[in-house]
């Protein structure tokens, strides 16, 4: 019954964001029942850790970690460039932790005049299969105010620190309540918009919830334009709990969430729909990371529409699988994309 290709618009960042569009962009002009006509990745630029953090401080420019992970992802020679732009120096120099795709982001940041200009370039250089565009292109931080009333400022306090690719080492700090900017009026790029704006999907997640996620839906006109979209909205939730940020969160928690920060934002979300091993479940434990769960009833009371795959792959760690989880949003789109309007009024009645 399909048709000509959908205009997709993901949004979020960190690995989740990369996972997602590693999948997508095999669709991308494809022949078939499903093809994406073009591809946009809203990427938040909050990230203050690591190299990024670094460059961040020593250059007065946007963290670059996650954009490249996003280039790496829709880029056509992946692999080859994969090796390349996470190649990391690990002499005892100047260079020490920095990856060569950060640092040539820096150098096309230098030489275009700036970063969204850096990012276009890359764009055009790579010949990825897609676009790639900053959240905001202001200097902003993440300032949490948490159920006791403290407040802290920066992505490293909130989310812990980040070793690779393994969970993270949850913060000490009480649970967040809330999440805002600083400064709290930053605009995001005129192309952000209009991609959103003629998007028929759009997804949210999956990723770190308070420092990949709802960064940018904090961005009131990104929030604004969702909500008055005439696109699918998706939000993927994440399959395990992530210490400092969600601990002991539901899917309906994960949802009130986004909710509570930028309105009613999905018309549905992809749950996962496999129980890891119970091996992983315990591994996972003594990082104080478990499975979320879910409330169906509870998932509709909040106008949304649930719906399940299996969209994870295990191995040292439990990810979303890349071919796994687009083949679930083209079925997703399938059932729903056509009826989007009665479902939204379903769901509202």
């Amino acid at each position: 019954m399909r048709h000509e290709g959908l205009n997709i618009v993901a949004i979020g960042g960190g690995t989740g964001l990369s996972t997602l569009l590693r999948g997508l962009k095999a669709y991308v002009e494809a022949d078939g029942p499903w093809s994406i006509a073009s591809l946009a990745a809203i990427v938040t630029v909050t990230d203050e850790g690591g190299s990024s953090g670094v460059l961040r401080k020593e250059f007065g420019m946007l963290p670059p970690g996650d954009i490249r992970n996003c280039i790496v992802a829709l880029a056509e020679e992946e692999q080859l460039l994969s090796q390349l732009f996470n190649y990391r120096f690990e002499t005892d120099s100047a260079l020490k932790g920095h990856s060569l795709g950060n640092l040539l982001l820096t150098a096309l940041t230098d030489i275009t005049g700036g970063f969204d200009n850096a990012v276009l370039a890359a764009e055009e250089v790579l010949a990825i299969r897609g676009q790639i565009i900053p959240s905001t292109l202001s200097d902003i931080r993440l300032r949490a105010t948490l159920e006791d009333g403290t407040v802290i400022v920066g992505e490293v306090a909130i989310s812990g620190s980040d070793i690779g690719e393994q969970p993270r080492t949850a913060p000490h700090h009480a649970r967040i309540a809330r999440l805002d900017l600083d400064p709290p009026d930053v605009e995001p790029p005129q192309r952000a918009l209009e991609a959103l704006a003629g998007a028929d999907l759009i997804i949210i997640g999956p990723g770190s919830l308070y420092t990949s996620v709802i960064p940018n839906l904090a961005i009131r006109r990104i929030a604004g334009t969702i909500r008055d979209a005439k696109a699918l909205r998706v939000y993927i939730c994440n399959v395990m709990t992530q210490p400092g940020e969600t601990d002991g969160y539901t899917a309906q928690d994960h949802l009130k969430a986004l909710i509570e920060h930028a309105g009613l934002v999905v018309d549905v979300i992809i749950i996962n729909g496999r129980r890891p091993s119970e091996s992983t479940i315990q591994t996972y434990s003594q990082q104080n990371q478990f499975p979320v769960q879910f409330d169906i009833h509870a998932v509709r009371e909040l106008g949304v529409t649930p719906f399940f795959g299996d969209i994870i792959a295990e191995g040292n760690f439990v990810r979303h699988d890349s071919a796994a989880l687009a083949e679930t949003i083209f079925r997703l789109y399938d059932r729903y994309g056509k009826t989007l309007e009665r479902m939204r009024k379903t769901t509202q009645a």
